[in-house]
């Protein structure tokens, strides 16, 4: 199945899928579903307060997202959790902006067909900054988005020396800017772009450690000693905190490094309402759109998280989703 239908012989326009609504929203519409539903329902606002074992789909260009899975499953063991990595065009920050958006679109488009979501995380920075407003505009369902802690870290740095670590296109993209205007405040920011640390902890996951040299020279930018050091550390992208016990131990002096996948768990709740006391977990499922064999190590890796890819052979992903482009 290719997601997103045929183009149209005359014009070469790709027709519009029909809108797309979560379970959670089905039942209080009728008829002509994207005609009835308001612009409230395309946005977070749509999720009722308490939903009883909700279908959370966790999306990512690869593993990094996991750092959000975990955050999301321990606040509600008793959803029903699907991780999906884009992982045939990992990494994002490679692919040109247009292209990216038609993608992601296509992809989501498959993975809400596919699983029915109560709501979707899209624990990728670059996505979320690109993407969700797209996303929002297409499908009837609730999407958590993520993007660069900056105002935490520069309300509770002590020095006000703060640095944002990210992908090289993170950093030099306009929304980081318009945050580091709004929250900043009287804090020195400095912005690394670091190109080889994703998939350093994609290695890393996999079973295949990566040298000491190798990360610290990706972080040593963060380190500025101006009078006032570095003493808070964003970490903008969600591949790093799977490599934050590396980043404590070869840091040149202690930092407070911040994840945000906290702060993501609980926006979820926000939306979908808190575990039940009695709540037990439910099995939660992998899929990646490559259709590669996983590694023993990644396997291994992905079962500590509490996920299984169903199957043997290539993901179902596989065969839905567009070309690599």
């Amino acid at each position: 199945m290719r997601i997103g239908g045929a183009r149209n012989a005359a014009d070469g326009a790709r027709p519009q899928p029909p809108l797309i609504a979560s379970p959670a929203l089905q039942a209080n519409v009728g008829g002509d579903r994207a005609a009835a539903l308001p612009p409230s329902l395309l946005g977070p606002s749509a999720m009722r307060r308490q939903l009883p074992a909700p279908t959370i789909l966790v999306f990512d260009s690869g593993l990094g997202g996991l750092t959000v899975f975990r955050e999301v499953a321990r606040a509600r063991p008793d959803a029903r959790l699907i991780y999906a990595a884009d992982d045939a065009l990992f990494p994002y920050g490679q692919i040109e902006e247009p292209r990216l958006v038609v993608r992601v679109v296509a992809v989501m488009e498959g993975l809400i067909a596919e699983h029915r979501p109560d709501l979707a995380v899209i624990a990728c920075n670059t996505a979320s900054t690109l993407v969700l407003p797209a996303l929002r505009a297409r499908f009837a369902l609730p999407f958590v988005g993520t993007v660069p802690a900056i105002k935490p870290a520069c309300a509770s740095s002590v020095t006000r020396r703060v640095s944002v670590l990210g992908t090289e296109a993170t950093v030099k993209r306009e929304y980081t800017q318009a945050l580091i205007r709004q929250y900043a405040g009287d804090c020195r920011v400095t912005l690394v772009g670091a190109a080889r640390l994703a998939g350093f902890a994609e290695a890393e996951l996999s079973g295949s450690p990566v040298d000491d040299d190798a990360i610290r020279a990706e972080i040593r930018p963060c380190f500025v000693d101006d009078g006032g050091r570095t003493d808070t550390i964003v970490l903008a992208c969600t591949h790093y905190p799977l490599l934050t016990a590396r980043l404590e131990h070869l840091s040149p002096w202690p930092v407070r490094f911040i994840d945000p996948a906290p702060a993501i768990a609980r926006r979820v709740v926000e939306l979908v309402g808190a575990a039940t006391a009695d709540a037990l977990p439910v099995p939660s499922e992998a899929v990646f759109t490559s259709g590669r064999a996983v590694s023993p190590g990644l396997a291994a890796a992905l079962a500590v998280h509490g996920l299984s890819v169903p199957g043997t052979g290539p993901s179902r992903l596989a065969d839905q989703v567009m070309p690599r482009i």
